[in-house]
Order: C-alpha cells, then structure tokens, then sequence
C-alpha cells in the first residue's frame, strides 16, 4: 500500500494543487479515466470546505490530504481541524467556485458534503471535538503485467 500525503497551509490557492496531485496520484493507481474528473472535483470539495473550516475558525494547522493506493481501490482522506466542524465557511472560501447570491454560508458548507456524496460512491464523514475527515474512495483497475 503506497501513500503519498500532503499538508498545506489553509489558503484557498492550495486547493488547485492538491487537485492536480490527487489526479495523477490517481492516475498512477489505476482509477479510471472516465472517473478523474470526479475524483479532482471531489477533492477539490473536500479541501475547500477544511480551509474555509480553518479560515472560519481560526485554526492555524495544515489542512492533511492523504492519497492511498490499494491493490484494489483508491482512497482520499482529506482531515481539517476544526472543533466539531459546525463553523460557518468564510465568503470566498472556495477556490475557482463562484459563491451562490444570498446563500448562507453554513448552508455552502453542506451543499458541498452534497456535491462530494453525488460523485462518490464510497464515502464516509466524521468529525469529532478536534476535527473532521472525509474519506472518498474509487475502484482501480490493475496494471497490466510487463512480460
């Protein structure tokens, strides 16, 4: 089982990056093509709600993204720390994603828990008093063996 982890500072800037990573970890595990797009997209939901969870709660810590290859699955563990994750996402949180008009931000909060349940099929949320994680994974297809 490899892993490759990252751990960024909470600013929405991040949020583009630990998409590109999480495509090509993903790629490399043998995720299929046709589901890539979901997987940067979930991702991308994930991490955008832990730095606007930091950024609203005034949490200093990294947000933590583990991506893990398995002999016949993909997992992404996206961890913030934020007490119980009932803080409010601050206004512009969101990376490259155009906030809706007069919604609440709690309410963005869960529209994006919605969004990442829509395009994963294997996913599971929890939180506790230090924090949450959202674990999102996707079936692989094995490499072909070299002769």
């Amino acid at each position: 089982m490899a892993t490759v982890e990252l751990r960024f500072s909470a600013l929405p800037e991040h949020v583009r990056t630990a998409r590109l990573v999480a495509a090509a970890v993903a790629r490399r595990a043998g995720v299929d093509e046709a589901v890539l797009d979901e997987v940067r997209l979930a991702v991308g939901e994930a991490c955008t709600r832990a730095v606007g969870l930091h950024m609203s709660n005034g949490v200093g810590t990294p947000v933590r993204v583990a991506l893990i290859e398995d002999e016949k699955k993909f997992s992404i563990e996206v961890g913030d720390d934020a007490p119980g994750n009932s803080g409010a996402l601050v206004p512009g949180a969101r990376d490259e994603i155009p906030e809706p008009a007069g919604e609440d931000d709690e309410d963005e909060s869960e529209m994006g828990l919605a969004v990442i349940s829509g395009l994963v099929d294997d996913v599971e949320i929890t939180t506790d008093d230090k924090g949450g994680t959202i674990r999102m994974s996707w079936p692989t297809t094995p490499a072909p063996a070299l002769p």
